[in-house]
């Protein structure tokens, strides 16, 4: 008989955690406060038995809009010292909430010291649900975090039987199932009972190997977001700036511009040494470096969402500040 795969699962709270009113309760659940810790988890969905050896990892039981820099730091230590101490470990799940999933999964992809498979997993659905995912998005990411095919690719997102990337997915809908997804690209692959098939892979840089150490850092430096609309003035960026940011990240108009006082609020904050890096509300697509943005002394995100153009800024700001160097990294990672 073939050894089951030793795969390792860190429970960080969530949905595919929670435990609502009753198994109708799909939308106010986290009222409830009540939340499965890792082992908990496991016993729950007792069919993770029979696709490996799982490891259960207590870590923090929270709702993920609580989870940030810390958590990340804390999982990227947490990884290494499972993979040190099981040197047979075939890959890493983490459970998590979805509202940051996306955010926790590509900060893990810069920043991760292990190379053994890290799969993202959590459920639009709580654990106590009529008809909830959370049990077979467990289940498919064991699975894909155990499967050999998985090693090399970056860390992973797993959810509604599709297997994406870290820095492509993004949450698309506030409860549909079928709410991550990589709008330019597509899945990297699927689910489907036992298998495992991959269809295409990232072609950008991601950990482990990546300049962005992490373990020894209090906090990274301050990036904020400003969010363009129509008539914006600038009065986010100027108060950004108040408050000590390094690094601001517009989420212009598509594709990648910026209502004219909020444009000379943004070159005002460049010109003053602050990183500015343009990038879109749209959800998808490639701001293009144009004459302007040069001009304005303001970087492209290339077609990342805000919300990760402020995580890779972020970390950029903890080995340069030199605008060309960090150009570099976002045509990198």
């Amino acid at each position: 008989m073939t050894a089951r795969p030793k795969v390792a699962f860190i429970g960080t709270g969530g949905t595919i955690s929670s435990l609502g009113r009753d198994s109708l309760d799909i939308l106010d659940y986290t009222a409830t406060g009540n939340r499965l810790e890792a082992q908990a988890i496991l016993d729950a969905v007792p069919e993770v038995r029979a696709v490996a050896e799982v490891v259960p990892v207590a870590f923090r039981a929270v709702p993920s809009p609580a989870i940030g820099f810390a958590e990340w730091r804390d999982l990227v230590k947490t990884c290494e010292r499972l993979a040190a101490e099981h040197p047979d470990l075939a890959g890493i799940v983490i459970g998590h909430g979805t509202a940051t999933l996306e955010e926790t999964a590509y900060a893990l992809s810069l920043t991760l010291t292990v190379d053994v498979p890290v799969v993202l997993v959590g459920s639009q659905r709580p654990m106590s649900a009529l008809s909830s995912d959370a049990g077979l998005n467990l289940v498919a990411a064991i699975r894909t975090a155990a499967s050999p095919h998985s090693r090399g690719r970056g860390v992973l997102v797993v959810l509604n039987d599709e297997i994406q990337a870290a820095r492509e997915v993004t949450k698309t809908s506030v409860a549909r199932l079928q709410t991550f997804r990589t709008p330019d690209f597509g899945v990297l692959g699927h689910v489907d009972g036992a298998s495992v098939q991959y269809y295409r892979r990232s072609e950008r840089s991601h950990a482990p190997g990546t300049p962005f150490d992490v373990r020894a850092l209090d906090a990274l430096p301050r990036v904020d977001v400003s969010y363009g609309y129509a008539d914006a003035d600038g009065t986010a960026v100027r108060a950004f700036r108040a408050a000590g940011a390094q690094g601001i990240v517009s989420a212009g108009l598509a594709p990648g511009m910026t209502p004219p006082r909020e444009a000379d609020a943004l070159e005002e904050a460049a010109a003053a040494g602050i990183v500015v890096v343009q990038s879109t509300r749209a959800g998808s697509g490639v701001v293009p470096l144009t004459t302007r943005l040069r001009e304005r002394g303001i970087l492209s995100a290339d077609n990342l969402t805000p919300q990760k153009a402020r995580i890779l800024l972020a970390l950029a700001l903890t080995v340069t500040r030199e605008p060309s160097e960090i150009a570099r990294i976002f045509a990198t990672y």
